[in-house]
């Protein structure tokens, strides 16, 4: 037990700040994976360039609010995200979409390096001056000396706003009703007279909007550069297998879960030896695999999820929330 008040303290600071940093992070990762995560579910497409909307959301955001501002910004940029990606579904997507999955990986893997390039040509290769507006600059609260910015608590309420929109839309909505049904029974939904077509086309172009609402607030919160979607690229499909292929609900549960345990780990910082040693054990050069044990949790962090999809693919393959069968 804790006997030092200021032990105490620290300790309490640094869970709860750590804890904060990671819901903050997780649920950035929620707006971004929330979108592939519709579009599976509805079309059984995944879309290798959807974190190439995250970076044009950013982009467009920064072009923007050099004009008008950040906060209509916030609205303009997604929306043309949102109608770029619906484009796309109309007049590229479709036209492969009979062929199978390999084509629409391929055509989609082929945007990816398309709205890179462009990207590079536009705004250059080099970071992009994106910041943040005054209104979310500085702290929003202190917690034990520490601060905790206004831009992350910022990212979680859009973040927990968007998961209530979205589920509310699906659930309470007409529209909600016909794109559940459509998943299930398109044909049945298009001899009542819906345009199923069309409701995919919807749905595309609002998975990229999403994406696109998530660069938006991530972009100045974090860095604007063309890595930034090869940086959360492979993550998202992370959290989509893990939380379940095509569950809105296991993404949501995945992005936390990921976003805690890799802001833990990157905050801990300690080595397996040095946690051997604290427990009395001697650990000498001469240890089996005293290289591995040298390693800090910072230095491993980035391959964290990766290890976490391995054993939920051994153990539980559907994932978390996983429900589809096919």
């Amino acid at each position: 037990m804790f006997s030092e008040g200021p032990g105490v303290d620290s300790i309490v600071e640094f869970f709860l700040i750590s804890l904060l940093n990671g819901v903050s992070y997780g649920l950035l990762l929620f707006m971004l994976s929330s979108g592939l995560t519709l579009i599976f579910s509805m079309m059984g497409v995944l879309n290798f360039a959807h974190a190439s909307f995250y970076m044009l959301g950013a982009y467009f955001a920064y072009a923007i609010s050099n004009v008008v501002g950040f906060w209509p910004a916030l609205v303009l940029a997604p929306l043309l995200v949102g109608m770029l990606g619906a484009a796309f579904e109309r007049y590229s997507l479709r036209r492969v979409h009979k062929f199978g999955h390999v084509p629409e990986l391929l055509v989609t893997f082929g945007l990816s390096y398309l709205i890179l390039e462009l990207v590079q040509l536009v705004w250059g290769r080099s970071t992009v001056p994106y910041g943040l507006p005054t209104q979310l600059q500085g702290p929003l609260f202190t917690l034990y000396g520490t601060q905790f910015p206004k831009s992350r608590s910022f990212i979680m309420l859009v973040a927990v706003l968007m998961l209530i929109s979205v589920w509310l839309l699906l659930t309470r909505t007409r529209i909600g009703l016909v794109i559940q049904a459509a998943l299930k029974h398109p044909e049945m939904v298009e001899a009542l007279g819906h345009n199923v077509p069309r409701v995919f086309m919807l749905v595309f172009g609002g998975g990229a909007a999403l994406a696109g609402l998530a660069g938006v607030i991530g972009g100045n919160t974090y860095v604007t550069e063309p890595a930034m979607a090869a940086s959360v690229g492979s993550i998202i499909f992370v959290v989509v297998v893990v939380g379940g292929m095509g569950s809105l609900a296991g993404a949501f549960l995945a992005s936390l879960l990921i976003g805690v345990i890799q802001t833990f780990a990157v905050a801990i910082d300690q080595s397996m030896a040095t946690g051997l040693q604290a427990l009395g054990m001697t650990v000498t050069d001469q240890t089996f695999g005293y290289s591995l044990l040298k390693l800090t949790l910072s230095q491993v962090a980035p391959i964290l999820p990766y290890l976490f999809l391995v054993l939920i693919l051994i153990f539980r393959p559907k994932g978390l929330l996983g429900t589809r069968e096919d």
